[in-house]
């Protein structure tokens, strides 16, 4: 009986170790937030080849840590069997990885996206049959991109009626979720969650049927295409977005979005342009990223052509990293594909994110189903305005940035003046101001139409390096007052245009902020004038940026912040903040550095003691501070 109960509790402690080392194995390789790779139906159709599988998957995983994998169900129609869904689930839970499913509601995706008609009977039903079968292998599946319509069939037309596209898209949608997918599949399994996947393109939703209004409180989770890929491609989307948009989807409904998707898009720029995005969706704190996708990280090689030519060993992203030989389970593996991109930066950026709080900025109002000035938060971004979007009035700040969205709030005025009342200001963009003019003259007869100036000079702010077409903001005298102007040389001086202008009202002030038709040539505005703009909109903070363009400002709440440097050459830049703070440390070498007086800068306005801090940054390269 003794050498029994010796073997038994020898037996015992033998199990606790096996299974504290698996749990090692498979420890988490992040601290701060999961990993995840998607799947497209096409890989996971393949996985009913289990050499395929199995060798795929150690090139992969050979180079990345990965906590999960979403294996998708659907797309272009090609709808994986129960058989082969169960093979990769077993596989991916034999390794340690957790799975969930995942749907792209697409016909033909190489035809412009060809979506599903929600009102055509047959495509009803192939909808619902999607959302049961991936329900009944899933505790958890997600939407990608796709769940929206672009359908214009003669069945969709009729049924549209006298309404506005995106009037009757919002309601087809809203029901199509809620009557095609989410009811289905909770038929199906009532403990499933159905995740939606909101794409990149926010301030276009509500044409295409995503519902920022009743999709988040509909889901039981949502998701954030952080894809920026090349800013000057047809999106237009500016690299700051893949913060932002974190920030904004936040905002919708707290606590249920669950993290950033990003794709490889942005390769063909360089590793740069790619690693950016990842690290940019985890500075917004999300707590999870899905790398898209499997074939993606499987089969596209390292280069040259990644290698940039600012990369260097003192740059934040570098390449040599990447391609140096890695110690893998005790094997020496050489990297070869996107995949060691990505738990390079993931691992890098992991080090700095828990030591910052929760992401605060410049709050900005964008009221549901609104456009106008589309995605301008994000070029703001880009020239040191630390953005946070809202779907809501804010009442708490000092500042309050509005922009052409914000017309379609049919009492903004009202809310602009108890701002206004109680002592607080308003930025509002020049598109607004065109947009409801008679309205914002009971603050300011200010007038905004047609006509245009080219301007290149800044005065006492500097000059740019060329000519921008800016909308005329005409005003009374004495009424509202220029903190900037711009305009071209001529004889004994300039003549002037607001770039920045004050019309006091109660105790506050609405500014106007003059966006140039191009919203790329505010890039192109004096680094002094944009340090003006900053220190107004910065009150609530107190910290703001003497920097070119194209280098952001990322605030927290717990005294932290990074600056980042968007551009191809080294820069020099100057953190303001309010006299009384001591230092501020590098938390990634515990660097200090100590704030130098600052000459009050020419202003239009009083401007309280302020001091800098200074610091060189290295092309597409970021320093985070305690202060």
């Amino acid at each position: 009986m003794k050498n029994r109960s010796i073997l038994f509790k020898f037996g015992i402690v033998t199990i606790l170790l096996f299974t504290i080392m698996c749990q090692s194995a498979y420890s988490k390789a992040y601290k701060n937030f999961k990993v995840s790779v998607y799947v497209r139906a096409y890989e996971v159709e393949k996985m009913k080849d289990l050499q395929w599988l199995e060798s795929s998957w150690n090139i992969i995983s050979q180079q990345l840590d990965v906590d999960k994998v979403y294996l998708e169900t659907h797309r272009d129609l090609l709808i994986v069997d129960d058989a082969t869904l169960n093979q990769a689930k077993k596989f991916f839970k034999d390794h340690g990885i957790e799975t969930a499913g995942g749907i792209t509601y697409t016909i033909d995706e190489s035809n412009s996206f060809e979506t599903f008609c929600y009102s055509n009977p047959e495509h009803r039903e192939k909808v619902r049959e999607i959302a049961e079968h991936t329900a009944k292998h899933f505790d958890e599946f997600i939407l990608d991109d796709f769940f929206f319509t672009s359908c214009k069939s003669d069945i969709e037309i009729k049924a549209k009626g006298n309404q506005s596209w995106s009037e009757y898209r919002l309601k087809l949608m809203n029901e199509a979720g809620r009557d095609l997918v989410l009811n289905p599949a909770k038929k199906v399994n009532p403990k499933v969650k159905v995740i939606i996947k909101y794409p990149n393109w926010y301030d276009h939703f509500q044409g295409l049927g995503f519902n920022l209004e009743k999709g988040p409180q509909m889901f039981d989770g949502m998701w954030t295409g952080t894809e920026t890929r090349d800013p000057g491609g047809n999106q237009h989307l500016q690299n700051y977005l893949s913060y932002n948009i974190i920030r904004f989807f936040n905002n919708l409904r707290p606590g249920y979005n669950g993290g950033g998707w990003v794709d490889s898009g942005g390769l063909n720029l360089g590793m740069d342009r790619y690693a950016e995005q990842l690290h940019l969706t985890m500075l917004a704190k999300a707590p999870e990223i899905i790398l898209f996708a499997f074939n993606q990280l499987l089969d596209i090689k390292l280069s040259p052509k990644f290698n940039t030519p600012w990369q260097s060993p003192g740059t934040s992203f570098d390449y040599s990293k990447v391609t140096a030989p890695i110690k893998k389970n005790g094997e020496t593996v050489e990297p070869t594909t996107m995949a060691r991109i990505a738990d390079v930066v993931l691992k890098q950026t992991d080090k700095i994110v828990g030591k910052l709080g929760n992401p605060i900025g410049i709050k900005s109002y964008k009221p549901f189903h609104s456009n106008g000035d589309d995605f301008l938060q994000n070029y703001l971004g880009m020239i040191g305005l630390p953005m946070d979007i809202y779907p809501t009035f804010p009442e708490d700040q000092k500042v309050v940035l509005l922009t052409a969205q914000a017309a379609k709030d049919s009492i903004i005025v009202d809310k602009i003046k108890k701002q206004l009342q109680r002592g607080g200001d308003v930025v509002v963009t020049t598109g607004l101001l065109k947009s409801i003019p008679d309205k914002l003259s009971e603050i300011s007869e200010l007038r905004c139409n047609d006509l245009k100036a080219l301007v290149n000079d800044f005065g006492y702010y500097g000059k740019s390096e060329r000519d921008l077409l800016i909308p005329q903001v005409l005003y009374y005298t004495n009424d509202a007052w220029e903190m900037v102007s711009a305009g071209r040389p001529l004889v004994g001086g300039v003549s002037g245009f607001p770039i920045l202008l004050r019309a006091p009202y109660s105790s506050g002030n609405m500014y106007v902020l003059t966006i140039p038709d191009d919203l790329g040539n505010l890039y192109d505005y004096p680094r002094e004038a944009l340090t003006e703009i900053r220190r107004i909109l910065s009150k609530d903070s107190g910290i703001y940026l003497n920097a070119p363009s194209k280098v952001a400002l990322f605030l927290y709440d717990n005294n932290t912040l990074l600056v980042e440097n968007f551009n191809d050459e080294p820069v020099e830049v100057s953190i303001i903040t309010k006299k009384g703070i001591d230092n501020m440390i590098d938390l990634e070498d515990d660097k200090i550095l100590k704030p130098i007086p600052l000459n009050v800068p020419f202003s239009r306005a009083n401007v309280s003691p302020q001091q800098s801090f200074n610091l060189s940054l290295l092309p597409h390269s970021y320093k985070a501070y305690k202060y």
